[in-house]
């Protein structure tokens, strides 16, 4: 067996790629599978993030058909998938019980990815949300690759060289990780190859940078697999690779890009890392049962004045008005840091001799021929991420790390109380409330038979990332989800979903307090 496949073995099988080499082809829809085609919008526009409206308006666009209860149960449970971890003797000896995910597309394909998984030879879980923009490739390069970059950094001086060891003499290697993934969480097996001796060459470096006994701080590893990472994707854009398929790939990768939201759960030890917009949140019970959101992230984006500020900084004065204009990058691009987007961070001579030597494809492909506006002290942009610590204590119930398209529908408070009710039932003990509207008695006996059916059927979901989507998409003024704005918003065309609202992707991990517990008074103790 080859090395490659023994350090990656326990992969799904990737899907067929097209002879086409149009990656990330194959993504379920509202409706089934779709085929990706190329972007056909303006250059100017192509890194540009929709704005959704804040609230879902009955238009036109909107009056589609409604869809029946199944149908919409169908949509929203297509992309779920749950995991629960193991337990020994009967008990649960790990801090995290399990989680839960899903996806809904806007996009055609959903550009979002997702990962989770276990590291192997050394101790924890790591979680992870990917939202891609301008194409799907840079979240899916990610999706595959950064955990075992994070695991590699993870590793002591002398399992790294007992790695190394073991590839030059072909020997059997034991996985690194092993993954939690939803059969359309695909791999891409033409790229393992490259990508595995990529990783190679990082830890082959790492054992050269570290000494014997020496072993690794997680904020230090998790911030030098980020970078490393992204370091890489840009390197073997500009190398290129042989095979046809493959140099169009890397390139697609390149030109492409993701924001990361990743964590590492290793006992009550959280560390969460993140570049970008997605955003990680923990659901905090109080002693009265209510919960309270804690936020674990920051959004670089235009909204967080740090990030302002970072970037006026590392540029001229010159370009104050124009390193960010209309809340984006270079009028372009609304998260600060990223995976990938070498439009924002190569030389414009680098951008045209790599695409130059480039496959005929991306000639045709006017996002990468667009040069931004006002470009002259690049890199404009970061994939360094920023790195939260906290210690897990018995209240944290559950966290929640979401794409943007998530955040954009629902505050995180009103997220981390959909999520808390559903897991405790506490909904159905609650007084109904609407807030400081006016209602009629008829919009009254609405809510409560809708708040009758809700408890008749226990919500329909068996998974809280599906209740919770369930909300994003039909929430109501109200706070309850309207099945008929649900519906409609299911229903709307491909070409129109984008409009109304982005890719939405949710993991949601439920802690074990009795084992935070315990480890907390064994530390004290």
């Amino acid at each position: 067996m080859p090395v490659t496949s023994q350090l990656l073995r326990g992969l799904p099988r990737a899907k067929v790629i097209a002879s086409s080499l149009l990656p990330c082809q194959h993504h379920q829809s509202q409706f089934g599978t779709i085929a990706h085609r190329p972007a056909s919008r303006p250059p100017s526009n192509a890194w540009q993030r929709r704005q959704p409206s804040k609230y879902y308006q009955t238009s036109s666009a909107l009056h589609s058909y409604i869809l029946t209860p199944p149908q919409v149960n169908s949509i929203l449970k297509a992309n779920e998938y749950s995991f629960k971890v193991p337990e020994f003797d009967g008990k649960n000896v790990s801090s995290v019980m399990g989680f839960e995910s899903n996806q809904l597309p806007a996009n055609a394909p959903i550009e979002d990815r997702r990962s989770a998984a276990t590291c192997l030879q050394t101790r924890g879980m790591l979680l992870g949300v990917f939202d891609g923009h301008a194409g799907c490739a840079c979240a899916q390069a990610l999706s595959e690759r950064l955990f075992y970059y994070i695991a590699v950094s993870l590793l002591p001086h002398d399992t790294l060289c007992e790695l190394e060891a073991a590839v030059e003499a072909g020997r059997a290697l034991s996985p690194i990780l092993q993954w939690h993934k939803h059969p359309n969480d695909y791999f891409s097996r033409e790229a393992q190859t490259l990508y595995f001796n990529s990783l190679r060459t990082y830890w082959q470096e790492l054992i050269d940078l570290t000494s014997p006994g020496e072993v690794p701080d997680t904020r230090e590893a998790l911030l030098n697999a980020f970078k490393r990472l992204d370091n890489d994707i840009s390197l073997e854009a500009q190398v290129g690779d042989p095979n046809a398929y493959l140099h169009y790939w890397v390139l697609r990768v390149a030109f492409s890009g993701a924001t990361a939201c990743v964590a590492h759960i290793d006992g009550s030890d959280l560390f969460l890392a993140n570049a970008g917009d997605a955003r990680a949140v923990l659901g905090v019970q109080e002693e009265d049962g209510s919960f309270t959101a804690h936020t674990l992230s920051n959004d670089h984006s235009a909204q967080n004045e740090d990030e302002v500020a970072r970037i006026r900084g590392e540029h001229p004065p010159s370009e104050r008005k124009t390193v960010i204009r209309q809340d984006r990058l270079l009028g372009l691009l609304m998260p600060f840091r990223a995976f990938g987007d070498v439009k924002f961070k190569w030389s414009i001579e680098l951008q045209k001799r790599v695409l130059e030597s480039g496959p005929d494809q991306l000639h045709e492909n006017e996002h990468t021929k667009f040069i931004p506006p006002n470009y002259h002290t690049p890199p404009y942009l970061t994939a360094e991420p920023e790195i939260t610590y906290h210690k897990l204590r018995p209240q944290d119930r559950f966290m929640v790390i979401g794409s943007d398209g998530l955040w954009e529908t629902l505050h995180r408070q009103e997220v981390i109380r959909i999520v808390g009710e559903y897991l405790t039932g506490v909904h159905q003990r609650q007084p109904l409330k609407v807030g400081g509207y006016k209602v009629t008695l008829g919009q009254m006996q609405g809510l409560l038979e809708e708040r009758k059916a809700r408890m008749s059927s226990a919500f329909e979901d068996q998974n809280s990332a599906t209740h919770l989507m369930r909300h994003a998409v039909g929430n109501n003024e109200f706070g309850t989800v309207d099945h008929e704005r649900l519906s409609k918003m299911l229903s709307l065309p491909e070409e129109l979903a984008r409009m109304y609202r982005d890719d939405i992707t949710i993991i949601i991990t439920q802690f074990n307090p009795v084992v935070i517990g315990a480890q907390s008074k064994e530390e004290t103790s």
